[in-house]
């Protein structure tokens, strides 16, 4: 007869301080110090438990075990995803929005996207030439901005794009932050929104041409499950959840230009165009440069 072995427990009155000081290694650091890929603490209050590795990413997607309405705090609502977005649904409300975005990033557009990226960076990149040296991050933020509005149909005026590829990142930065990174991706949000909102509105009442089959065309006549329109600010948040994550892959590329520095060797074979050895190069990237340091939900 098998017995049941104990969850190891990293049990105290509560350690949200521990994970703010220590922030990507809280997890792996305890999984190697029990020996175990599982673990259960305190944070916030709340008895959480821990686990990592294939098997527990496997039975935490699982939808029948796992939800994750009210999973996602406030504050990174009012920051990364915006309120009243698809995170923060459940049900045949989550399935229906879920299938907006499932039918916008359909191979045929994200085709598109690419070749609006490829097209944007050999744009960008002449000017590039004509500097002393440039900070790769800040100048992929904004050609991702760049061709991803471009691609939904949104408006972006040359003189802004930097300023709206920063917003973008500010709201990414206040992940889990705390003090002036907080407010600072806070009023990111709430730049961005504002935003949105008038290019929203302006389609509905035909001020703005959009066209069918475009991110903003889509989501600015979505019908919900009663047959009614996303009020103005849920569509802004829906719209920006496209928008901020293709900006923010410039986090992505930095760090696979990091990667390429630090292990040159790997430059060959990727200028080989060998599309398996690609792929599993950018998985290797986002594996050892993982862009959040955990997610959550409820059982």
């Amino acid at each position: 007869m098998k017995t049941r072995k104990k969850i190891p427990g990293d049990m105290c009155l509560d350690n949200t301080v521990k994970l703010l000081r220590e922030g990507y290694l809280f997890i792996p650091g305890r999984c190697r110090k029990y020996r175990s890929d599982i673990f259960q603490t305190r944070l916030m209050g709340q008895k959480v438990i821990c686990m990592s590795g294939e098997k527990a990413a496997r039975i935490f997607y699982d939808k029948t075990l796992f939800t994750r309405k009210g999973a996602a705090p406030k504050r990174i609502q009012k920051t990364l995803f915006g309120e009243k977005g698809v995170q923060t649904l459940y049900g045949p409300d989550h399935l229906h929005r879920k299938q907006l975005f499932i039918s916008i990033l359909n191979p045929n557009r994200m085709d598109q996207l690419t070749k609006l990226v490829e097209r944007q960076w050999q744009l960008n990149s002449k000017c590039w030439e004509q500097k002393d040296q440039i900070i790769l991050f800040d100048e992929v933020r904004t050609l991702l901005c760049q061709a991803v509005c471009r691609w939904t149909g949104v408006p972006l005026g040359k003189r802004e794009a930097d300023a709206r590829a920063k917003d973008f990142g500010l709201m990414v930065d206040a992940f889990g932050a705390v003090g002036p990174r907080y407010w600072k991706g806070k009023c990111a949000r709430k730049r961005t929104e504002q935003w949105i909102l008038h290019v929203i509105e302006a389609v509905r009442s035909n001020r703005l041409d959009a066209p069918m089959g475009t991110a903003l065309y889509e989501i600015a006549w979505h019908h919900d499950l009663n047959g009614f329109l996303l009020p103005l600010r849920t569509a802004a948040v829906e719209l920006i959840n496209i928008l901020r994550p293709v900006t923010a892959i410039a986090t992505y590329i930095t760090f696979g230009a990091l990667a390429l520095a630090e292990h040159p060797e790997c430059i060959g074979r990727l200028c080989k165009k060998d599309e398996e050895y690609s792929r599993m190069f950018v998985q290797e990237v986002r594996r050892f440069y993982p862009f959040g340091p955990f997610v959550g939900a409820r059982v």
